[in-house]
């Protein structure tokens, strides 16, 4: 593709990795054409071969003369930076690139927790959910046909509410750890405007998709957020279009120089997240299809998942890739929030 030509994507407006996408291309000023709808569908209609999983969204780029399918937006960021490198969201400082990676797996992988319990546990958001998804596919949709996808949508995803581990057991936990992320985020956003300075990394987009669904379509999730931290209902507003902002490398902060505040995101890292990771590894190497563990004092089980065995792995080639200097400014930040935990595993 020419700088000219837009950057093809299939995504939904729930979807908030669509919403943390469209953000970052918004922000680096990349022209973008989004088609909302069914990534397989798109896929199948331009006569592309479907990437394996497809979900949301799906990038379409050019490779030679075909058109290559591609998800998983972690990657396609550092695609991204290859191909366009202006207002780059990693930072240079390879130790600050790390706590930046991190932030992102997290609300990738943990936040994503908090967004598709509230969305699916309750009646109220279920009911909200089933309703707006559909029409957000089609907004012209028939009413009886709307009816009966409301239906389907809302019996499929309640239904899959164990695979994240959401069930009325874990439901305390996962909203005590909704509200000390939100408390973590009012704190740090009160020091400074982005996670790592004053410009947005790639963290800062990671987590925005998330919230921009439990502050801007949920009901109980987004009451929540108005509750605990206004700060962040203001940030998603402004997470959504940075493409004014002017940024500098000076912008980036220094581990050493970061607020205390930092660290309170990154306990609630270590509280939860890395619990699950290290029960979630242990099972897909013993090859078992499920994992239990005690995640903030209370049973959790859940479906294994080998991605994110392959993200703890990537996690920690990071981590062991950074100079001795690096690793220690890394070591010095994470001491004691319990993330040190998942680190240097071979």
């Amino acid at each position: 593709m020419t700088d000219d030509e837009p950057i093809r994507l299939t995504g939904g407006t729930g979807s908030p990795y669509t919403q943390k996408m469209l953000a970052l291309l918004r922000y680096r000023r990349l022209p973008y054409a989004v088609n909302w709808g069914s990534p397989a569908e798109a896929c199948e209609a331009m006569g592309v071969e479907k990437p394996k999983p497809i979900f949301e969204p799906t990038f379409f780029f050019e490779k030679a003369e075909d058109t290559q399918a591609v998800c998983d937006s972690t990657p396609i960021i550092r695609r991204l930076e290859d191909m366009h490198t202006p207002r780059s969201v990693l930072p240079i400082d390879p130790a600050l690139a790390f706590i930046d990676y991190l932030i992102e797996d997290f609300a990738d992988e943990w936040c994503t927790k908090y967004m598709f319990h509230y969305r699916w546990h309750a009646k109220l958001d279920a009911d909200n959910a089933g309703t707006l998804l559909p029409l957000s596919m089609d907004v012209s949709m028939p009413s009886d046909t709307h009816k009966n996808f409301k239906h389907f949508v809302e019996d499929r995803q309640i239904g899959r509410l164990y695979v994240v581990g959401s069930n009325d057991t874990t439901a305390p936990v996962i909203d005590a750890s909704y509200r000390r992320f939100l408390a973590a985020m009012e704190n740090h956003l009160g020091n400074q405007k982005y996670m790592l300075g004053n410009r947005p990394a790639a963290g800062d987009f990671g987590l925005y998709g998330q919230l921009s669904q439990l502050v801007g379509f949920d009901p109980t999730p987004r009451s929540i957020a108005h509750e605990v931290s206004p700060r962040t209902v203001a940030w998603v507003d402004l997470m959504r279009d940075q493409s004014g902002l002017e940024p500098t490398e000076q912008d980036w902060i220094g581990l050493a120089d970061q607020p205390e505040s930092l660290r309170g995101l990154l306990q609630e890292i270590g509280r939860m997240y890395v619990p699950a990771q290290l029960a979630n590894v242990q099972a897909v190497q013993a090859g078992e299809k499920t994992w239990n563990a005690e995640i903030d004092g209370a049973p959790w089980s859940q479906q294994t998942f080998p991605y994110q065995a392959k993200c703890l792995r990537w996690t920690n080639e990071h981590y062991r890739a950074l100079s001795t200097a690096g690793r220690a400014s890394v070591d010095a930040l994470l001491e004691g929030t319990g993330v040190e935990n998942m680190l240097s595993l071979e």
